[in-house]
């Protein structure tokens, strides 16, 4: 059975992106980015809401000549992954292994995680609290980075309450914090 894993790297105060839904603040230094792709290896479907996913397309056309090894080895663990994208309005995908579904459905999700051996990932804080509410995620992978965004997308949804326990932690040199937590048995 698979397992339902959201990851995301936050501000301190909680912000995947600030209010005009930049990022680039919160960008992984290498270090950081080669323990992600080291989580992401055990990934064979990745979810996506719209706006990740046109996020994380980026990766299908990378030139990877001339890259980190970081950036070429995420990129090939992203080609290798199928993609789900739950959108309303996505009219088409640009990327391969890649497919449109209109409602984000908790028991088709289930039923995904009952017959699959690879783990699926969650992407996008929207889609992932959607995950939450339904008691679809089994682990939490938090990237904590030592910077106040001050407001903008939230990494976590309001209104979830989940019991979480703390696996495992570690600190990187640049002072971004991994926080991984599992579902509470009986959460």
């Amino acid at each position: 059975m698979a397992r339902l894993i959201y990851s995301a790297i936050a501000s301190l105060d909680g912000y995947v992106a600030d209010e005009r839904g930049d990022f680039s603040r919160l960008a992984p230094d290498e270090e950081v980015h080669a323990f992600v792709n080291d989580l992401e290896r055990t990934v064979g479907t990745h979810l996506y809401g719209r706006r990740m996913y046109e996020v994380m397309v980026w990766w299908e056309t990378m030139e990877t000549a001339g890259e980190p090894d970081v950036m070429r080895d995420f990129a090939e663990i992203w080609w290798a992954a199928d993609k789900i994208v739950y959108s309303r309005t996505l009219e088409s995908v640009a990327s391969e292994r890649t497919r449109i579904e209109r409602e984000f459905e908790p028991e088709t999700v289930r039923q995904m995680k009952a017959s699959t051996e690879l783990d699926i990932s969650i992407g996008g804080p929207e889609l992932a609290g959607q995950a939450l509410a339904a008691g679809l995620v089994d682990e939490c992978h938090l990237f904590l980075a030592p910077l106040l965004l001050g407001g903008g997308t939230r990494a976590l949804p309001d209104g979830v309450r989940l019991g979480l326990e703390l696996v495992d932690e570690r600190r990187f040199a640049s002072g971004v914090v991994h926080l991984h937590h599992r579902a509470a048995a009986g959460a």
